[in-house]
């Protein structure tokens, strides 16, 4: 499966943005999907995750209550609406797809595909 992600941006602290991370090639409700980010210097940080049919969700302790991950299996779509965003939350924002696992899981390494990243820069 191909993903694209995108929505990225500059917005200011307490502000928002709506990532989406479009996909293609594969049946997208066989996948679980995942937003990770990474900031400059840092690791890969698990975001948030969705599963396939959209009725499970897991979250970053970080982004509990500001963020919500949804996905909309018709339109082959997931998305991130990132509200009260702060400036650590600026990074690269990527999605990813895990066609292996039943549960969610919060390991990049446990994701087959990723898209590319879309940058989020959040002002003070």
């Amino acid at each position: 499966v191909q993903l694209q992600a995108s929505g990225g941006g500059l917005v200011r602290a307490g502000g928002y943005l709506r990532l989406s991370c479009a996909a293609s090639g594969r049946t997208f409700s066989n996948y679980n999907m995942g937003w990770f980010r990474q900031a400059p210097g840092n690791e890969r940080e698990f975001v948030a995750a969705i599963s396939r049919g959209g009725g499970s969700t897991d979250y970053a302790d970080s982004v509990k209550g500001r963020f919500t991950i949804s996905r909309d299996n018709a339109k082959n779509t997931v998305y991130l609406q990132m509200n009260s965003l702060k400036p650590e939350d600026t990074a690269v924002y990527s999605c990813a797809a895990d066609y292996t696992r039943v549960a969610l899981t919060k390991t990049p390494a446990n994701y087959d595909y990723w898209g590319q990243g879309t940058l989020v820069t959040v002002s003070s």
